[in-house]
């Protein structure tokens, strides 16, 4: 239960922050955000408030923010149906009373505008529109919901009644199901190229941010590596022939100083079977050994971090190098898998991630928090690679659009990001079968 406890929750911070940026940014860019949601399939939790749909939902591996005009708007009026107009003071129809589109026959009661006028509620009224104060009604014969905002009714005496839109009115088709109209300057595609690109980048961006700031909080609580230290020493090695003890501080590896024992194990390795030199330290005095590594290039120690506290300024400069140092193990991976020097058998889905998980929650916080940091960044990383349904992918779409100075057909890009949903539908089955199998004979 730990476990599927503790990956919930790590996927979901990591999710919430990533969808965080695409948000903001939205924002920033004053496209309307229909929904900001967390996890998919069928809603748990959802709320309303200012233009936005906030929710959680039952399946926590992944999330989006749905913004106006990324897809084909479809908000449905049917001409002929009888709608119910409320206005505020200056006229202008702030909420829309029609029923559901595919729903036909499940239409508003034929209310008077009595009742609507003097019983209305402003319950289902976003925060952002201002109080009703009159009602009409009527059946529709034109409107346009995206440019010029108006609705064009026929009263109950025959006359033609156009009305203007406020541009955030809602449409009401029953108290379940409210919908903001998104006039063309709100909708995703009438942006610029840049505030696109900005908005799409943002996710992985944030990604990054996060990775930084957890591995900088991490600094700040434990400190930062201060010194390599031999914890044991292997009996008849060659360490131990050149007199090394536990407890000696390693300095230097063929002149090279280290900080850490990545650093000095790489450095030992890369000597490729000739002896290294190391400068040493032992209460308070320093000295230099060289060493003849055996047949297998090693020297026969075993290594311990020393860790000393962290200013502030350290720590963020830890942070950032922290991250530094794991986007080129990560880079690093992914050529070896495109070049077929790493195999698929070396992925992890989420079976292997919950698992990871629980037990870097076993282990305490710090090493949940270096998972959480870890995590993020490969999120921000893939996430930001040129494969269609990615980010990267959309990105590629709208700098193309910038060169050539005119949109790709919506309806290819379309069928470009379904074929990438697809295969990475089959990488998710291919990597969960890994984990699965990893899972069983561990």
């Amino acid at each position: 239960m730990q476990t599927i406890v503790s990956f919930i929750l790590l996927i979901s911070f990591l999710v919430f922050f990533h969808e965080l940026g695409h948000f903001i940014f939205a924002k920033r860019a004053g496209i309307l955000v229909r929904e900001f949601a967390i996890g998919f399939g069928p809603k748990l939790f959802s709320r309303f408030k200012g233009e936005t749909l906030y929710s959680l939902r039952i399946l926590p591996l992944g999330g989006y923010v749905r913004m106006a005009g990324e897809d084909p708007e479809i908000i449905e009026l049917k001409t002929g149906s009888r709608l119910v107009l409320d206005r505020d003071e200056q006229g202008r129809v702030v909420r829309i009373h029609s029923s559901k589109p595919d729903h036909p026959g499940a239409g508003p009661r034929d209310e008077t505008l009595r009742e609507y006028g003097e019983d209305v509620t402003e319950a289902d009224l976003p925060e952002h529109l201002p109080p009703v104060h009159s009602t009409k009604a009527g059946k529709l014969l034109k409107c346009d919901l995206e440019k010029d905002l108006f609705v064009l009714l026929e009263d109950e005496n025959g006359r033609e009644v156009r009305y203007h839109l406020h541009p955030r009115a809602v449409i009401r088709y029953d108290e379940n199901h409210i919908v903001q109209i998104a006039p063309i300057d709100r909708q995703f595609h009438s942006k610029t190229v840049l505030q696109r690109a900005l908005t799409i980048v943002a996710g992985p961006l944030f990604n990054l941010i996060l990775t930084v700031v957890l591995l900088t909080g991490i600094a700040m609580a434990v400190g930062v590596e201060d010194k390599v230290l031999i914890h044991d020493v292997v009996p008849d090695s060659p360490a131990e022939q050149a007199g090394l003890q536990p407890g000696d501080a390693l300095r230097e590896v063929n002149g090279e100083p280290v900080k850490n024992f990545t650093e000095a194990g790489t450095l030992i390795g890369e000597s490729g079977g000739n002896s290294v030199t190391l400068k040493m330290a032992r209460d308070g005095q320093v000295f230099e050994t060289e060493i003849q590594p055996n047949r297998e290039n090693r020297i026969g120690i075993e290594m311990r971090q020393g860790m000393r506290e962290a200013s502030l300024s350290e720590s963020i400069a830890a942070g950032f190098s922290k991250t530094y140092d794991l986007a080129a193990l990560m880079g690093d991976f992914l050529s070896r898998l495109i070049t077929g020097q790493a195999g698929m058998e070396q992925l992890s889905g989420p079976v292997g991630i919950a698992n990871v998980t629980g037990k870097a929650a076993e282990a305490g916080w710090v090493p949940l928090v270096h998972l959480a940091a870890v995590l993020s960044l490969n999120l921000g990383i893939l996430n930001i690679l040129p494969f269609p349904m990615l980010d990267g992918g959309r990105l590629v779409f709208i700098m193309v659009e910038g060169i050539r100075g005119r949109p790709i057909d919506p309806g290819k890009e379309g069928v470009v990001h379904f074929i990438g949903f697809a295969l990475l539908m089959l990488l998710m089955l291919l990597v969960t079968y890994n984990d699965i199998v990893r899972l069983f004979k561990g």
